[in-house]
């Protein structure tokens, strides 16, 4: 096992799952408009979303696709629309002080088609699984290990950015402040998604 090369893994995992984008911001978003509790299946399916996307990544499924004329361009407007609707759910969530009747908080499975329709979370696994090679030789076991390694990276990154938007809207329990957090990461949203179109 190459040392130096997890470590290089590790921290291009922290920064491309850390960054803001539509899955952070959206986690963030639903802790904020949702709570962190009511907020954890959302965050489950982003997670199983992701590891599809890597195994997708790492058998090589998306290098295939990409080479398709047309294909990158379309999906990258169907995660827009995507984004544009779980926005619209975050925006217009009741602030936290008005929640006697709460809507639902969004689902395993919106999460799971989140990360699915997310072009940045193929283009950053891509980049982690073509650019760092731990165990020479080996091709299996250097790909399962990638997979943990960027799984734990996922999985603490979600629970970090869950607990910022619940952390926030805890301090803006008015209704005011609520709805304007909402709006705030609903606008965040959007732009981490405009980001995503093809130019």
């Amino acid at each position: 096992m190459d040392t130096e090369s997890l470590l290089a893994l590790i921290g291009a995992g922290l920064a491309l799952a850390g960054s803001p984008g539509p899955n952070t911001m959206s986690l963030a978003a639903a802790g904020a408009a949702y709570g962190a509790t009511r907020s954890l299946a959302y965050m489950s399916g982003l997670a199983l979303g992701m590891l599809v996307v890597m195994i997708i990544v790492a058998t090589g499924v998306v290098g295939m696709l990409l080479t398709v004329p047309g294909v990158a361009p379309i999906a990258a407007i169907v995660a827009v629309i995507y984004f544009v609707y779980l926005a619209w759910r975050i925006a217009t969530a009741p602030p936290l002080s008005e929640r006697s009747d709460p809507r639902p908080a969004p689902s395993s499975a919106a999460g799971l088609a989140l990360s699915l329709t997310n072009p940045k979370g193929y283009a950053a696994m891509l980049a982690l699984f073509s650019g760092h090679i731990v165990i020479r030789d080996r091709l299996l076991a250097d790909a399962v290990l990638k997979v943990a390694v960027t799984m734990a990276i996922i999985v603490l990154v979600n629970i970090a950015w869950l607990l910022v938007g619940a952390g926030l809207a805890r301090y803006l329990r008015s209704p005011r402040a609520s709805r304007i957090l909402n709006l705030a990461f609903a606008a965040l949203l959007l732009a981490s998604a405009v980001a995503l179109l093809p130019r």
